[in-house]
């Protein structure tokens, strides 16, 4: 029998609809270079049922190839770009999320600050039209890191394609110059249409924002939110077990 636990976790399911519009679930995560407990964030992802993952702070230096290609092997889904090609941020995506072309590009850096990069591919789901989907993790230095709110931007400027996801971990909070730069031309997916939890950092204790999803005003956010306790397969301790961060669900229909 479902219980007011069930109802709270529901969410509408992928797939296509009449209209030859797609939903998609999209998960934004940062698994903190796998340095955890990796099997965790594969139980954590097989549970989330993504068609299309950003992942932040995939390994960089110790055989970055193949680490992605496990983590996507054991998720049951297929690497799309990313990782070492854009310092970090890495795309998966299931077979339905045929990709057409990729932009993995690595940001300008200062000086003693880490290199950053956007892993972009862009995608074609069913019947619906073809879309971007971008992972970053901006600076933790708040001036590098509004210079990088407004070269994504850019970024999807030149991608040549009307639609655009985002599923970052942004090292800022709402309210801040940067996330408002973002926010003030892609709709932010928790202030559209909440769903579960709002924070997603730190597992032990959620107390801020700093990881989401954006889209471009036409595709429509249908939940977007932190899984927790008592979403159907995902167990709590494995959300403590696999890193540092929580994950980002977004539930979103991609015109057709």
């Amino acid at each position: 029998m479902e219980t007011l636990s069930d109802q709270m976790w529901d969410l509408p399911a992928s797939g296509p609809q009449p209209d030859g519009s797609e939903i998609v679930r999209v998960v934004s995560y940062n698994i903190r270079s796998l340095r955890d407990d990796r099997t965790a964030v594969v139980r954590v992802l097989r549970a989330l049922q993504p068609d299309l993952v950003c992942i932040q702070e995939s390994p960089r230096f110790w055989f970055p190839r193949p680490q992605a290609a496990w983590l996507a092997r054991s998720a049951g889904l297929m690497v799309l770009s990313g990782g070492k090609a854009a310092s970090g941020p890495l795309l998966l995506g299931r077979l339905r999320a045929v990709p057409l072309a990729t932009h993995d590009v690595w940001l300008p850096r200062r000086p003693e600050l880490h290199q950053r990069g956007f892993a972009t591919t862009v995608v074609q789901v069913g019947a619906a039209a073809p879309f971007s989907v971008t992972s970053c993790h901006l600076s933790l230095d708040g001036d590098e890191r509004f210079e990088q709110f407004q070269l994504l931007l850019d970024h999807l400027d030149g991608l040549g394609v009307a639609h655009s996801v985002v599923g970052g971990d942004f090292n800022e909070h709402p309210g801040e110059r940067g996330w408002e730069v973002l926010a003030a031309r892609l709709r932010d997916g928790w202030a559209a249409r909440p769903w579960g939890n709002e924070f997603s950092s730190v597992p032990k204790n959620p107390h801020q924002r700093i990881d989401g999803i954006f889209t471009t005003p036409d595709i429509q956010v249908l939940a977007c939110g932190v899984a927790g306790e008592g979403y159907p397969g995902l167990r709590a301790k494995d959300l403590l077990l696999a890193t540092d961060h929580l994950p980002v669900v977004g539930v979103l229909r991609i015109p057709g």
